[in-house]
């Protein structure tokens, strides 16, 4: 059974953060509850809606900017306790706007995230975890992953009290007593932690980077148990979660927020893998959600999903009906008395906030005229961003948002890298005349529709080449201003983390020894891959395992204080390395030694099934384009084709979404072949240039057995 639900504008508050508003519980069934917001500007309010009006209970004077917000009460007592946190600060605020609780935390970092329970306390900064507990220090953890988020409950099993930690490596580590007790692996970098609970089922969400949801199994395997929600429709990354009786048939529904906009109602079956999720709504507000939460707000005894967007638009998806309040008769709609009065405050509303700009306007062009020494102030536009690497892709995805709407974005990179079509991208591009002398080997601009505050785009990398990705943003306000965002494109960019490694496979090897301490090592290795944490392990050896999205060869990198070794199965990998390397090698007379194995062959026949499968589908995919221009789409024309060619024109719209899919992936394949010899051929000591052509008609023509032989002329086939 689909669900309906209608859109219902509530009020605007500030830019907003992740984790920025929650429901006071209500004190009876079914009664409206009192939404607590807090927004950058520092801003907190209580509000409740009285008759499709909002009743502001408190607010407070602007601030610092407050980066979390959560509702707590004593064990056993009403959770109506309202706690934001600031810089390194706690507040506590009553539902009557009495402040009863000012903390100084001490942390030397800023608190980004931040969970309470009865009378514990759990911050988080960029890498530091700190319990507290009646205010009182606990414990702590330094993290060399960047932490998310955080989350704490007593455990069924033990009733000891549990803490999680969701860190941007891929990992969510449990803690008690501030020491981590276990630490549970997930493919996909974490965002969001969130707490199923129903009368038969407990259970530990996470959302992520690539826009799925997973359970962990926190009781028993202390380990990640399934994916409950796939990224086959949505792969925008998850911002927030939250479980909720839609139905009110007993059993709760998952809501997924994303940061392209869209909110989505699941219904899931956490106690059964087997049973597959179904997504049962879908709404896109075309702004990134930051928080929502289910409740009664609008409407006593309607249900519904308070959604608060990054431009702090606050409205409820309700499960009351958009005409209860309008009648459609033959003569045109009749509106009831509430809604008439509505309509004419709202227009009422409109003609005063138009005098008001138009007075605003006057006053800013008289006082550009003045006489006086006087500056126009250009305000610091506000941007939320992310630049993630897809996996099925092998490409970045990069999103910017901002409070208020695009003019054009510039795209200016110092390196080879291609820009690729995205399908919720409805801005015009234009590219210029890029001089490669200059450093401008891409000069692009978005130009954007009205009203367009959010843009995605995807960046497609070449490994080997490392440069800075510059975006400019310029939005359409007066005075104009633009701002600047960079992003480093690293060495070995298409490498992601991974924390199982496989040594039933052929290596070559980096080795590196010298005056190097271990800060410098670490510093030099993050220059050249990503997701590198900021700090080495607290051990006598560091060791970092990646693993290509691409190619999907492996890469292990262990150093210590003056001493460092690479393994990988690709030679390209290593060759990139050492030339990343020499540079700094070469100033501190660092001693390089590279050991190379005859890693070729398998390398080989990793890339060989996608090889193949991409050769067919550009075959294919050229014959739907002849068969289309000779117009032999008609059932009755298509009856003379050969079985072969129906069973392609039947199968032409999958053909075509895989091939779009993937654009120019068969030229990269080629292109990271011809590196691979290239690689091959510099550490034996022979020339290859000139062999470039014949290695190109062996790959069109493909055959396993001829390339390896091209590689290696030793080559013994048997």
């Amino acid at each position: 059974m689909e669900l309906e639900l209608t859109r219902v504008d509530y009020t605007i508050v500030g830019v907003t953060n992740p984790n920025c508003m929650q429901l006071l519980p209500s004190s009876y069934p079914k009664e409206q509850q009192k939404v607590a917001v807090a927004d950058t500007d520092g801003v907190l309010q209580l509000f409740s809606v009285k008759k499709e009006d909002i009743h502001l209970h408190f607010k407070t004077l602007p601030g610092p900017e407050i980066s979390s917000l959560k509702i707590a009460g004593a064990s056993g007592n009403v959770r109506d306790k309202i706690f934001i946190c600031s810089g390194n600060e706690v507040k506590g605020y009553s539902k009557k706007g009495k402040l009863f609780l000012t903390f100084d935390s001490g942390m030397t970092e800023t608190i980004n995230t931040m969970f309470v329970l009865g009378n514990e306390l759990f911050l988080c900064g960029k890498h530091i975890y700190t319990h507290y507990r009646d205010c009182k220090d606990v414990g702590s953890y330094l993290c060399g992953d960047r932490i998310v988020d955080v989350m704490a409950f007593y455990s069924h099993n033990s009733r000891r009290l549990m803490s999680l930690i969701a860190c941007e490596g891929r990992m969510i580590r449990a803690l008690e007593h501030a020491r981590v007790t276990f630490s549970m692996e997930v493919e996909v970098s974490p965002t969001v932690l969130h707490l199923y609970e129903d009368e038969e089922a407990r259970a530990v969400l996470f959302g992520t980077v690539d826009g799925l949801v997973g359970i962990l199994d926190v009781e028993i395997s202390h380990a990640f148990d399934h994916w409950l929600v796939s990224n086959e429709v949505n792969s925008s990354p998850v911002s927030c979660l939250d479980s909720y009786d839609l139905y009110g048939n007993g059993v709760k529904n998952l809501i997924v927020g994303r940061t392209d906009g869209n909110v989505e109602v699941y219904q899931v079956n956490v106690r059964d893998a087997m049973d597959p999720s179904k997504m049962i709504y879908s709404y896109n507000c075309n702004e990134s959600v930051t928080e929502l939460q289910c409740g009664i707000v609008g409407a006593q005894g309607f249900d519904e999903i308070l959604v608060v967007t990054y431009t702090g638009r606050i409205f409820g998806l309700s499960t009351q009906a958009v005409d209860v309040n309008i009648e459609n008769t033959p003569s045109g709609y009749t509106f009831s008395g509430d809604t008439s009065h509505k309509i004419y405050k709202l227009k009422a509303e409109i003609e005063e906030l138009k005098a008001k700009i138009v007075k605003e306007r006057e006053r800013y062009q008289t006082s550009t005229q003045s006489f006086f020494d006087e500056v126009s102030a250009i305000p610091l536009v506000s941007v939320k961003d992310t630049f993630v690497l897809d996996k099925a892709t092998s490409a970045y995805n990069l999103a910017i948002e901002i409070p208020t709407a695009i003019d054009n974005i510039l795209l200016q990179c110092n390196t080879k890298v291609d820009l690729l079509d995205v399908d919720r991208n409805s801005a015009v591009v234009s590219y210029s005349d890029a001089n490669i002398n200059d450093g401008n080997y891409l000069l692009a601009t978005y130009r954007c529709q009205m009203n367009t505050n959010r843009i995605e785009t995807k960046i497609r990398t070449i490994e080997g080449q490392k440069g800075l990705l510059q975006v400019y943003i310029t939005p359409m306000m007066q005075p104009k201003c633009s701002r600047l965002v960079q992003y480093e494109i690293k060495a070995l960019s298409l490498h992601y983390r991974i924390y199982q490694f496989d040594t039933n496979r052929p290596f070559n090897v980096l080795s590196l020894k010298g005056p190097f301490s271990l800060a410098e090592i670490h510093s030099w290795l993050g220059m050249c891959l990503p997701e590198v944490p900021e700090k080495p392990q607290i051990s006598e050896r560091t060791i970092l395992w990646f693993r290509s999205v691409f190619v999907d060869t492996i890469l292990e990198c262990s150093y210590l204080k003056g001493e460092a070794e690479f393994r990988s199965d690709n030679v390209s990998t290593i060759s990139i390395l050492k030339d990343a390397l020499t540079i700094e090698a070469t100033k501190k007379k660092i001693k390089i030694d590279i050991n190379t194995d005859e890693t070729v062959n398998y390398v080989l026949k990793l890339l060989e099934e996608k090889l193949l499968l991409y050769q067919k589908l550009t075959k294919e995919v050229s014959l739907l384009d002849a068969l289309e221009e000779l117009g032999v789409e008609e059932e009755d024309t298509a009856k003379c084709l050969s079985e072969n060619y129906r069973d392609l024109l039947a199968r032409r719209k999958e053909v075509r979404s895989l091939f779009q899919s993937q654009p120019g992936c068969l030229d990269r394949l080629y292109g990271a072949i011809s590196d691979l010899f290239v690689d091959y051929s510099k550490f034996k000591g022979i020339t290859s240039r000139h062999k470039a052509p014949r290695l190109i008609e062996i790959l069109e023509n493909y055959s396993y057995d001829r390339l390896v032989e091209f590689f290696r002329p030793d080559y013994n086939k048997v």
